[in-house]
């Protein structure tokens, strides 16, 4: 069956440790894998996704049995591991299984931040890949598509990627809260962290209006500031600059804090009160707790965005579940058009023997008729046509999984078997 033909072979995140994973290292040019997947025997499409937690092969085919080995031994040609310690580090989807697991990974539901939205363009990328180096086809276009369709959906449907569950985009989604847009705003980073820098990445993607750095070392803030078209200052002008700016992220190294509440306090007049947003993801901890105490100052350090994480970890569980039913649903779609695949060969050699032999009887009984008129010979293929039609009708609608007891889909390989075999349809056409 078409079904049993679509297989994924690959390694991630939870089958294999990041040991294993960095051994199947492939470049970033995937014609070659693909190339040589297509040179296996029993691939007939194929799709390689490559990324740094998963590596994956899609393919279709109708003999997959030794082509699935053969596409394993080549994901672990270059890895030194043993055919068992390939099996004990990969995973085989094949049939509907495939088709829900392809789905899974395109809604970022195995991935291992779960609702991250990256997966999906790295997916529609490999994709593309495939389809220029013309290795899919009707299957595998049908199901990447389909694919992207039904993450858009989950998208749409569900707030599965909406709660930030990473510290760094926390402390964005707190700072959006505050100000409700970021587009004229100004962000102060001290310390030259990477959580810092994650959290300035956020923000600038947020939109945010201006970026200044500062470090103790001048040289490593301007390499930062430059990243985010920012500017750099010495720590000395910390005071100075935090007058202006509206955001402030802090992760240095420091032993003791590096801002006060007395210090602050001052600079709150300066601004006239307008907002401060002050976020502490160092530790120990680079901020004075009795910030919080002055009007409009708002302080999170470290364990309050992990309790936001925490909360929003918890929200994104209940929206996966929803997002698992929406799946739910697109694999049996899949697999109603899969099995109307199954029939239409089916259908075409019945339809073609039908009309054979209708032609052929049409001839002989025109060849034996004189002297008729062309309305007479209109009515008479006419005649021809309708009971080929009625004749198709029942047969039809039997392998098309119509009413009755044995047209359900479960009997459909059965149906199609049984009626190739009432009709003759596998007879060679030469031996007739």
């Amino acid at each position: 069956m078409l079904a049993d033909g679509i297989v994924i072979i690959g390694v991630n995140h939870k089958t294999a440790p990041v040991a294993i994973r960095e051994k199947l290292a492939f470049p970033e040019d995937c014609g070659v894998p693909l190339m040589t997947l297509m040179d296996i025997d029993g691939c007939d499409e194929c799709c390689f996704l490559s990324t740094c937690n998963r590596v994956e092969v899609v393919f279709s085919g109708r003999d997959h049995g030794e082509a699935s080995r053969a596409v394993r031994r080549f994901l672990f040609s270059n890895t030194g591991l043993s055919d068992e310690e390939a099996q004990k580090y990969s995973y085989f989807y094949q049939g509907r299984d495939a088709v829900d697991h392809l789905f899974k990974v395109a809604a970022s539901l195995d991935s291992m931040v779960v609702g991250e939205p990256q997966i999906l363009g790295q997916l529609k990328k490999a994709y593309r890949d495939a389809a220029e180096h013309k290795t899919t086809g009707v299957i595998l276009n049908r199901l990447f598509h389909k694919s992207f369709s039904a993450a858009k959906r989950i998208r749409t449907e569900t707030n599965i990627g909406g709660s930030a569950v990473s510290i760094s985009f926390a402390a964005v989604q707190l700072a959006k809260k505050i100000f409700g847009k970021l587009e004229d705003k100004s962000v102060l980073l001290v310390g030259a962290g990477e959580m810092a820098e994650l959290a300035a990445e956020h923000l600038v993607s947020q939109g945010i209006g201006r970026v200044v750095v500062a470090n103790r070392t001048l040289e490593r803030a301007a390499k930062l500031a430059q990243r985010f078209n920012g500017t750099a200052v010495g720590l000395t002008e910390l005071l100075d600059k935090l007058a202006d700016v509206d955001i402030l992220i802090s992760s240095t190294g420091a032993t003791d804090l590096i801002l006060r509440k007395d210090e602050v306090k001052s600079i709150m007049r300066q601004r006239h009160n307008r907002p401060l947003f002050l976020i502490d993801i160092a530790v120990p901890r680079d901020l004075d707790p009795e910030l919080n105490d002055l009007d409009n100052v708002y302080l999170y350090d470290i364990d309050d965005l992990k309790n936001v994480v925490d909360i929003n970890k918890a929200e994104r569980e209940k929206e996966a579940s929803r997002a698992e039913g929406i799946i739910a649903e697109e694999v049996i779609k899949f697999g109603q058009w899969l099995e109307s695949m199954e029939v239409v060969p089916t259908i075409t050699a019945l339809r073609q023997k039908a009309n054979a032999i209708r032609d052929s009887e049409l001839a002989k009984t025109m060849g034996n008729l004189k002297n008729i008129t062309p309305q007479e010979r209109k009515s008479i293929e006419m005649m021809a046509n309708a009971i080929v039609n009625k004749l198709l009708h029942a047969p039809m609608s039997f392998i098309k999984g119509g009413n009755g007891a044995n047209g359900g889909c479960e009997h459909r390989q059965v149906n199609l078997d049984l009626l190739r075999q009432l009709f003759d349809l596998d007879r060679d056409s030469s031996d007739e």
